[in-house]
């Protein structure tokens, strides 16, 4: 079977080449997939921008309204990092729908990869961290409102705390929120998940992988998930700007093969998201996001 990918071409809202976010990783990501043999037509889905009453799910209606009017306060543009101007509203919506789609997309063939994903600095009252909508909270609670699962786990392994999953879901016990990050890292005040691993600046590939391999067994050990959502933020890379953590390429593929393979063999569906990543090499960047699909597309196959 194909890795079924989730993608829109609006997910690039076309900022500046010298942005702080990286847009342009989005079409040079697709551009990768492509060259790998991993995007062909088959293999893609294309959303709609996500209704108004899936984001209300997450977020307050009133910064939802902001968000979709184009009218967000000064105030939470500067906490999110740029302005929420049509295309970048438009891209919000499309991303959180992607999110769903590709839960969707995971619950019927096991497994699938949004080529976007993973804001989850975003909290239930607004934006932040470059974050405009929460898409895995979003994508979380129309599955459960729709009672299309009834146990889900979020996995974020991006090098920022997942302060804005851990917000929207700490009142819904039937979501589960585990983030591994850098101690030292953005955000400065953290909401807590469900459990929070913290990591030393400089860790590297050995002791990462170690910590990792130790928690996973754990988690499946709380209760049976009918899917997880996996953040795989790339920037934990030595090489990213922003991650003060140390993995190789090699150390990535190690991460998604460690992820991937533990909840494909015990029959939990896996819905991948590309996460953070801020490297100025965004070729380098995009061949990182690369990573997760080509280690899920090795497991697609195997079913």
């Amino acid at each position: 079977m194909p890795l079924p990918i989730v993608h829109h071409p609006d997910y690039d809202a076309g900022f500046a080449v010298n942005h702080r976010f990286p847009m342009s990783k989005y079409p040079l990501l697709m551009e990768a997939l492509r060259l790998r043999g991993l995007a062909a037509p088959a293999a893609l889905s294309m959303p709609e921008p996500a209704p108004p009453a899936w984001l209300k799910l997450a977020h307050a209606a009133d910064y939802v309204d902001q968000v979709i009017a184009c009218q967000v306060p000064d105030r939470i543009e500067r906490e999110i990092g740029f302005p929420v101007g049509p295309r970048v509203s438009l891209r919000a919506q499309l991303a959180s729908a992607g999110t769903v789609l590709a839960a969707r997309l995971a619950l019927k063939h096991g497994i699938a990869c949004n080529a976007a994903g993973g804001s989850h600095h975003a909290r239930r009252a607004q934006g932040a961290g470059f974050c405009t909508f929460n898409d895995v909270a979003v994508a979380a609670l129309v599955l459960l409102a729709e009672g299309a699962a009834e146990n889900l786990l979020i996995v974020d392994l991006d090098v920022h705390q997942g302060d804005g999953t851990a917000d929207i879901l700490k009142y819904e016990p039937r979501a589960f929120t585990f983030s591994m990050h850098g101690e030292r890292n953005y955000p400065v005040r953290k909401i807590d998940s469900d459990l929070d691993v913290a990591l030393p600046d400089g860790t590297g590939d050995a002791a990462y992988l170690e910590r990792l391999a130790a928690i996973l067994p754990e988690l499946s050990e709380r209760r049976h998930w009918d899917i997880v959502f996996y953040n795989a933020g790339v920037d934990v890379h030595a090489e990213d700007r922003l991650g003060r953590l140390a993995l190789t390429d090699d150390g990535l593929n190690a991460r998604e093969d460690m992820v991937i393979s533990h909840f494909r063999g015990r029959g939990v569906p896996l819905c991948g998201v590309i996460g953070g990543g801020y490297s100025t090499d965004v070729p380098a960047l995009a061949a990182r996001h690369a990573i997760l699909f080509e280690v899920a597309a090795r497991h697609a196959a195997d079913y």
